[in-house]
């Protein structure tokens, strides 16, 4: 009785073992979420770390030896072309300007009186022509002189803004020292490095007569309010770093850009049926990015994946997927090489719409 007993006992435990088995193996059955690229076409924006110049920015120089007299201007101030921004003291070259002058007027009435007695034939030809020649150098002289006495004075060569003084009311500045620097700001030219390959892409694709339009992310990471347009291309590509520099011009009638700034140019490139995947679903080994991709018996294997571009939360793929490609989307920290899975397959279009990205 007491074996009877016994063996009944053991034959309970050996069931609920087995039913506690098979109960453990289907709660380890995890179903991962898988998709696949998604095909379409899209708009990615190209971002290249630009410098910002003014169209004109030119440094103002004393063109005489003298005083600083008067400073008319203030830094920052908008100058207008032909306006007195500076005098230097102009007293010696007053002096020579007038003696000058005088010199002219006594030549002048030389070679009137010469021609008078030239035209009675009291004086030979040569006479005559030998008192126009003092005549002529003395004009000659005067108009140097006048012309030291207008570099006493600068002026502004066209609209802009003032930088600071390097010299104070009152300085002694040589023939040369600088005194301000002056910028035209009315358009930026704002330069950006491209790659070779990415330039070879534009120029193929650019349409004839078509400047290619641009937009610029300042450093506030806001957009400014108006796009420019690429109008210049260096003739050289830099040998050290296979770039070459593009100019884009941008308006600025608010002034809102200096010269000196930086930012970001954006570049608008249109991609053909791009193959878009979210960046969640890649992991990288040595700077190189992989994603694990399901095959036919439902093993995953991880493959290395080259980038087109990069948007918010998703990848354009260059190379190593195709459309039909099922990739694990989640829990690739959770899996192995080479894992046999159970997976729940998502439409692409689906996963792509919940991420918060802005491509079109």
């Amino acid at each position: 009785m007491k074996k009877i007993l016994m063996l009944m006992s053991l034959g309970a435990l050996l069931y609920q073992t087995g039913c506690a088995s098979k109960h453990e193996e289907k709660e380890e059955e995890v179903k991962y979420l898988v998709t696949s690229p998604l095909q379409k076409d899209t708009l990615i924006n190209k971002e290249y770390v630009s410098q910002i110049r003014a169209i004109s920015h030119i440094e103002l120089r004393a063109l005489e030896r003298g005083y600083l007299q008067k400073i008319y201007v203030d830094e920052g101030q908008m100058i207008r072309k032909g306006q007195l921004m500076f005098q230097i003291m102009p007293m010696v070259y007053q002096a020579e300007a007038q003696k000058a002058q005088a010199e002219a007027n006594f030549a002048e009435i030389e070679y009137q009186n010469t021609k008078s007695l030239a035209d009675s034939n009291v004086v030979s030809k040569n006479e005559l022509k030998l008192a126009k020649a003092k005549f002529d150098k003395a004009k000659a002289e005067l108009g140097l002189a006048q012309t030291h006495l207008g570099f006493t004075e600068i002026r502004a060569p066209f609209d802009g803004i003032m930088d600071h003084f390097q010299v104070r009311l009152g300085s002694l500045v040589d023939e040369g020292d600088l005194l301000t620097t002056l910028s035209d700001n009315s358009e930026m030219w704002v330069y950006f490095n491209v790659p070779e390959a990415e330039y070879l892409d534009y120029k193929t694709t650019q349409d004839n007569g078509n400047m290619l339009k641009v937009k610029l992310q300042m450093a506030n990471e806001k957009i400014f309010d108006y796009p420019g347009v690429v109008k210049t291309i260096e003739a050289d590509f830099n040998n050290e770093t296979g770039n070459i520099a593009f100019r884009a011009t941008f308006p600025n009638p608010k002034g809102l850009l200096r010269h000196g700034e930086t930012g970001n140019v954006l570049v608008t490139v249109p991609f053909k049926n791009a193959l878009i995947i979210p960046q969640k679903a890649t992991f990288e080994v040595l700077d190189k990015k992989y994603v694990y991709v399901v095959d036919k018996n439902n093993v995953i294997r991880s493959r290395e994946i080259t980038l087109a571009a990069e948007l918010p939360h998703i990848f354009v793929v260059n190379s190593g997927l195709s459309k039909d490609d099922k990739i694990l989307l989640e829990g690739l920290r959770q899996v192995r090489e080479n894992e046999k899975i159970h997976y729940k397959l998502v439409q692409p279009d689906s996963v792509i719409s919940h991420l918060s990205l802005h491509a079109e």
